[in-house]
């Protein structure tokens, strides 16, 4: 487990007439609705690997003594379009999360495929928000999510949804937002998401990230999903003293592990 400006050429269609500044070539092609919404995309951790590096690493996890079992999973978005969740299967993966939405104008349009597809397939799935906490309310967002499959239901292969709190894609790191005002952000998202599901989201950070941009501790009610592309899960956020996913590599797509055996996964998809 964006808004991307365009250039515009501008046509003279009153009188009819094509100015010679642009050529045929010059002109931008009309781009179909679905390739659009693909390419305003952010993928998980994508910005996360920008800053802290990572893109494209393979790691191995080295084995934790305090961690008995684990379970493999993947997560995916667009840019993975129409999944083969079978291959996923054979390779021993046993969850999926899939991005869901973005902000509140964006909505995957492989949702669908890679939702039903994992779960038909015999996964845990969930679903995933890329949050941009400087476009509305963490409310606002919250509602956008569960609207467009982020929801959540206790029948033992549904997992909470997840927040995808990461490096903001167009500008400062923390989105032009104080701790205070991030902090509170995410408490307006997660207390949402609670409100309407019956459970908390996942949150899903890097260590860096969170602690650059928030200012309080989310541990006694939101699992955490940490993103470290190392052999070592490494530093928690703030104050969280375990981690329930690690997102350890992303090739040839995001690996994770889940910290437990099956059936505490099975346990967190029943809320």
């Amino acid at each position: 487990m964006y808004p991307l400006a365009r250039s515009a050429v501008v046509l003279a269609a009153c009188t009819g007439l094509l100015t010679t500044a642009f050529s045929p070539a010059d002109a931008a092609p009309a781009v179909p609705e679905q390739d659009q919404a693909v390419e305003q995309d952010h993928a998980m951790g994508s910005q996360i690997r920008k800053h802290e590096g990572g893109a494209g690493l393979r790691v191995k996890p080295k084995s934790d003594p305090s961690v008995l079992e684990t379970v493999a999973g993947v997560d995916v978005s667009g840019y993975q379009a129409n999944v083969d969740w079978a291959a996923y299967w054979n390779q021993g993966k046993r969850f999926a999360y899939v991005k869901a939405t973005e902000s509140t104008n964006y909505v995957n349009p492989y949702f669908e495929q890679q939702y039903d597809g994992s779960y038909n397939i015999g996964m845990i799935r969930g679903a995933y928000h890329f949050a941009l906490p400087d476009r509305s309310s963490g409310a606002a967002q919250a509602d956008y999510f569960i609207a467009h499959g982020g929801g959540w239901s206790r029948d033992g292969r549904t997992l909470p949804g997840a927040l995808d709190a990461e490096y903001n894609p167009y500008g400062s790191t923390c989105y032009g937002l104080t701790k205070a005002a991030m902090t509170n952000w995410m408490l307006d998202f997660s207390d949402t998401y609670r409100a309407r599901t019956g459970v908390f989201p996942v949150i899903y950070t890097s260590t860096s990230w969170w602690n650059q941009c928030v200012n309080a501790g989310f541990s006694t009610t939101n699992p955490l999903w940490v993103a470290r592309y190392a052999s070592v899960v490494g530093a928690l956020p703030y104050d969280w003293d375990d981690y329930t996913i690690w997102q350890y590599s992303s090739s040839p797509v995001d690996q994770n592990q889940f910290n437990g055996a099956y059936d505490r996964l099975v346990a967190l998809a029943n809320g």
